[in-house]
């Protein structure tokens, strides 16, 4: 059997190894859902918001997920 050193899969992803859930929990305690509904035009930040109905939006809907994750990464990038 080949001996693997283990490597990072993705070295220059900001986003490696951080969950959805972490990410919508971040944005929303540092934006507020309110500043959050207005950064991002998606209902589930400005109709009754809640991590857990982000969440089953945003696995569902690529192009808003592709926006948040974006903002996380510019709003934390520091952070790493």
């Amino acid at each position: 059997m080949k001996n693997v050193e283990p490597t990072s899969a993705q070295p220059k992803n900001p986003l490696h190894n951080i969950t959805l859930e972490t990410v919508v929990t971040k944005l929303a305690k540092h934006y507020g859902w309110e500043a959050l509904g207005k950064k991002i035009n998606i209902k589930c930040f400005q109709s009754d918001p809640s991590v857990k109905s982000s969440l089953k939006f945003l696995r569902k809907t690529q192009w808003a997920r592709d926006k948040v994750e974006s903002l996380y990464v510019a709003t934390f990038k520091s952070d790493a």
